[in-house]
């Protein structure tokens, strides 16, 4: 396995762009962040190595044995995440990337890409939460940031045109367009040269010509070209360079293995669609191909150990067979827990999904389970056992150990949803589902913006439905409990501490539908429901529903209604959770 005679990044990217260059199916997606990119183009910009490369060449004669992909060029992070296929009917050989990928896609994108990222602000579901944002390079002076020293940014076409006197955004992907220095001459006589300081200009200067040095000229593209045509051969060269990186989700390796013994449908193209497709039910998940998977394995009641030798040529086949059972059934298991309130910030182990999903399967899949009334019993009794897995975090540690004895029960049971079989099987067990006093006072210790506090809460409005959008919704409004409010409001300063302690604990939170809460908007607890129940029975009726207990709400009486409503809440959990 020879080293190749290094190529310039100009070079490589022009590769990727004729498609010269391809992934193999063996490879993961994209993953890095745009923080990641413009660290990169900055450690090239200050000459430092960015390791060698891995190269395979793969003749014409053997292309039709492997499934290939392009690179992503323009990354859109709930959108385009996925390489496309690539079409290898060319006449040529091909340069398939087994160790280099994020790098070579960062390199791609910065110069001839886009990168779209979520706003922290806005909505997931919000098209605008993602703006196309190409990479920048300030020419007017350094970064700020102690560990960068050019100023590389993702920047809208917004960003790049406003007007600054400290900043002049250059479209790093415009440096392929010069053909030589003097073209970047030319662009500092147009842009820089007598608008802006001397310090400036100077620094301009030095910038964009060490940009176009380092992709035009510099020799950076180190790498090994192994040209074996033995996938047994590549496949251990592969996970040997990555063995002390970043681990490799086993689905990206097996993924390449199901696409070869696949005869009527392409694995990877299936897996990573349906996982895109889940991903957008109800609030939106955060599922995975590894999800995926698992279920295959789980649902045609193979062995569930993510090894290579679990995925022969007989399972393979067998998982394509089921391939829409399969689908079927995951789909309608998410869709029910959707419907049960949950999303990617609420559902804490996506193994939970598992087991209902094989249930889901084992009676059919029926149409409109989340839904229909026939099926209300077993949604009631799924939905007390997903909440109370969520919270005893039974998938942690080794999920496998729980769900082979979890599918043997579901599948031996020949009734509805096998709630008390299930609670049985695990009795004794550090992975009991029942819950001691202890643990039931410790609920009511989850805080608000912490995943499992849903479930918590959700626990207690059974008969809510949550379908509807639920926001967690403070009973004393935040706003309230700053040192300066507090003081305002005649909290001692001796108090004041175990205030701001306990406002965001469960306690002082509740569900409420989205018209309600934004009805509420902050106002205070006890002149919100002198406004909207001014029936003395219509409060009593909302105090018990959302267990508030009868005393003054006003805010010298707060420490006071956090201890009594977690007395009420632990004895909720008592009657629900034993």
């Amino acid at each position: 396995m020879p080293f190749g005679l290094p190529i310039t990044i100009k070079d490589a990217v022009e590769h990727i762009h004729r498609k010269e260059y391809l992934l193999p199916a063996i490879q993961r997606e994209f993953v890095w962040s745009a923080e990641q990119i413009e660290k990169l183009f900055d450690s090239l910009m200050r000459g430092y190595p960015i390791s060698s490369f891995l190269f395979w060449k793969v003749e014409k004669r053997n292309q039709k044995n492997y499934q290939f992909y392009e690179f992503i060029r323009d990354y859109h992070e709930r959108d385009s995440t996925n390489n496309p296929k690539a079409n290898v009917s060319g006449e040529d050989a091909i340069t398939a990337i087994l160790d280099g990928q994020q790098r070579l896609t960062s390199l791609y994108i910065g110069l001839k890409g886009s990168y779209a990222y979520k706003l922290s602000k806005k909505r997931w579901d919000n098209p605008s939460a993602f703006p196309k944002r190409k990479l920048c390079l300030n020419l007017l002076s350094s970064s700020g940031d102690t560990d960068l020293e050019f100023d590389f940014q993702f920047k809208t076409d917004e960003e790049i045109n406003l007007k600054d006197e400290n900043k002049l955004w250059f479209v790093v992907g415009d440096i392929m367009n010069f053909k030589s220095l003097e073209d970047a001459m030319n662009y500092l006589m147009e842009n820089v040269v007598g608008k802006y300081p001397a310090d400036a200009m100077k620094f301009a200067n030095a910038t964009l010509c060490k940009l176009y040095q380092v992709v035009h000229q510099s020799q950076s593209i180190n790498f090994f070209l192994e040209e074996g045509e033995s996938l047994d051969k590549v496949l251990d060269i592969f996970v040997r360079i990555n063995s002390g990186g970043t681990q490799l989700s086993y689905s990206d390796l097996l993924l390449s293995i199901a696409s070869a013994e696949w005869k009527d449908r392409d694995a990877r193209e299936e897996i990573t669609s349906f996982v895109k497709e889940l991903n957008a039910i109800g609030g939106g998940f955060n599922l995975n191909k590894d999800f995926v998977l698992k279920n295959c394995l789980v649902l045609t009641d193979k062995e569930i150990a993510f090894k290579v030798e679990n995925f022969n040529e007989t399972t393979l086949r067998d998982i394509e067979f089921a391939w829409l059972d399969i689908t079927k059934a995951i789909k309608a298991a998410v869709v029910l827990v959707a419907s049960l309130g949950y999303q990617r910030d609420t559902l804490t182990s996506s193994n939970a999904i598992v087991p209902i999903a094989y249930y889901l399967k084992k009676i059919g899949s029926p149409e409109n389970f989340h839904i229909s009334r026939a099926f209300e019993e077993d949604r009631k009794k799924i939905s007390k056992w997903l909440r109370m897995a969520l919270l005893k975090r039974t998938f942690s540690g080794q999920p496998d150990n729980v769900l082979r004895p979890m599918r043997d029960v579901i599948r031996d049971f020949d009734q509805n949803f096998p709630l008390e079989h299930l609670f049985d099987k695990f009795k004794g067990t550090s992975k009991a589902l029942t819950f001691d006093d202890d643990e039931l006072v410790n609920l009511t210790s989850y805080e608000y913006g912490e995943a499992y506090t849903y479930s918590a809460l959700a626990f207690l409005y059974p008969s809510l439905d949550f379908r509807n959008r639920f926001h967690l919704d403070h009973i004393y409004p935040k706003w309230m409990f700053t040192r300066k409010e507090l003081t305002k409001q005649g909290v001692s300063k001796e108090d004041i501490p175990a205030y701001l302690e306990s406002f965001n604990s469960l306690a002082n939170l509740q569900l409420l539908e989205g018209v309600p809460n934004q009805e509420k908007s902050g106002k205070k607890i006890n002149q919100w429901m002198e406004e909207t129940y001014p029936n003395a029975a219509d409060r009593t009726a909302y105090r018990n529903k959302n267990y508030i207990p009868e005393m003054d709400l006003t805010i010298a009486n707060f420490l006071q209604f956090i201890e009594l409503r977690k007395a009420l809440l632990v004895s909720e959990f008592q009657h629900l959770l034993r």
